[in-house]
């Protein structure tokens, strides 16, 4: 119908005529009350949002001389973090001359991300930035319990 009749059919019965679907051919409309309209987009808009999935991040610092306890003590506390969904950045600070021991750095990383293989895949390799090398683990999407 034309769009001089959906008006006048709308005002008939004390509602407004709201286009639905301006893109499609013809037009769509339909006869509502608009803020009870408006309200329900609202509410649909809120509901997505508070369903979608937040993308938690979690850090936890090393040493280069981090000992075998301190190790299996933050590896249950990624486990942890990685079962709930977050992401976890691990990083080796260095300070002063620790510098020098790198590839300690490097081998701590990899031998973490290496015990959490079940639980996550590494989304960057380390990396050395300034005087903190990083690594980043993103949960797999089956380890969620």
């Amino acid at each position: 119908m034309s769009v001089a009749q959906g008006i006048e059919m709308a005002e008939k019965l004390g509602l407004d005529l709201v286009e639905i679907a301006p893109n499609a051919e013809p037009p769509v409309c339909r006869i509502v009350d608009y803020s009870k309209f408006k309200y329900e987009q609202k509410r649909k808009q809120k509901e997505i949002k508070a369903k979608a999935q937040k993308a938690v991040l979690k850090e936890i610092r090393f040493g280069p001389n981090t000992d075998d306890h301190d190790f299996d003590f933050k590896l249950k506390h990624a486990q942890n973090f990685l079962k709930e969904g977050s992401k976890v950045k691990a990083y080796v600070q260095f300070q002063g001359r620790s510098i020098v021991y790198k590839e300690r750095g490097e081998i701590l990383l990899l031998k973490f991300a290496q015990s959490l293989e079940e639980y996550c895949k590494v989304e960057q390799l380390p990396l050395l930035e300034g005087k903190r090398m990083m690594i980043m683990l993103v949960p797999k999407p089956n380890s969620k319990k």
